[in-house]
């Protein structure tokens, strides 16, 4: 198994739309890229943390490539906007791939070119990338949060 973890914008709605993914054995609702330990939802949302809502994904990339994921990543949120998704703002929100292995980075510093030489996205993409340091599991009531409500998805 191998780990991928992306920033894009509420971890709800990307959570449920890796989940759905086959080759995808585990997602975890976290936080990532930020100044203090251990921080709290509370702590995350005062956008004093640095944090990024982030959903890590574990994956068999025998049943699907990290490049597939990355397709996954730019289908589901504007990489265009700094620090917000929809009605979400504050850098908590931020469009992020936080690479695991220099492989990983080289494969999303060329996605995020295809991304944007695509045409699809009118601006520039502000997506970042950068090594993923560590990650902070959530707390146990944003895990799988849509699915436990009965919701397929949420505004992303």
């Amino acid at each position: 198994m191998e780990k991928a973890t992306f920033g894009a914008g509420c971890f709800w709605g990307v959570e449920a739309a890796f989940r759905h993914v086959d080759g995808v054995t585990a997602t975890a609702a976290g936080y990532l890229g930020g100044t203090r330990d251990n921080p709290t939802y509370d702590e995350v949302c005062s956008d004093d943390t640095r944090h990024a809502e982030v959903v890590e994904v574990e994956f068999d990339p025998a049943r699907v490539s990290y490049e597939a994921l990355l397709d996954v990543f730019w289908q589901i949120h504007d990489p265009t906007t700094p620090n917000r998704q929809g009605p979400d703002f504050g850098s908590q929100y931020r469009s992020a791939i936080f690479t695991h292995s220099p492989e990983q980075e080289a494969a999303a510093r060329a996605s995020l070119e295809r991304a944007q030489a695509s045409g699809r996205f009118t601006r520039p993409i502000v997506t970042e990338i950068t090594p993923a340091g560590t990650f902070w599991r959530a707390e146990e009531y944003h895990q799988r949060y849509l699915e436990r409500r009965g919701m397929a998805s949420c505004h992303i």
